[in-house]
């Protein structure tokens, strides 16, 4: 866990600048980034936007609200997920070469 800028694309600038190696982005937009530098499992908070967007999600959550899993049987899906991309399975976002990267700015810019 980590307190990062909002935007999405900087927020996975910083969580990779504090060291993470993998990211695990939650959405209820879609948002389609992925960081040049680890890779982000994208993970959706509805069925709907999962289905809208199969090709950018790696995981649906909303299974939770519709009955289908538990937040326990979810986690146990996030943690094979997760262990599978440790292991070298390609993410949504690097399959779609999806690289964005952007540093938040605290001050004045020119």
């Amino acid at each position: 866990m980590m307190d990062t800028p909002g935007q999405d694309i900087e927020q996975l600038s910083g969580m990779v600048a504090g060291g993470s190696n993998v990211i695990i982005f939650t959405t209820g937009r879609g948002t389609p980034t992925g960081s040049p530098v680890a890779p982000t499992i994208k993970v959706s908070s509805n069925t709907a936007l999962y289905q809208a967007m199969r090709d950018n999600i790696d995981l649906d959550a909303g299974t939770i609200v519709s009955g289908q899993d538990t937040i326990e049987t979810l986690g146990r899906r996030l943690l094979e997920e997760l262990m599978q991309v440790c292991s070298g399975k390609l993410t949504r976002s690097e399959l779609l070469k999806h690289n964005d990267f952007g540093i938040h700015r605290t001050g004045p810019t020119f």
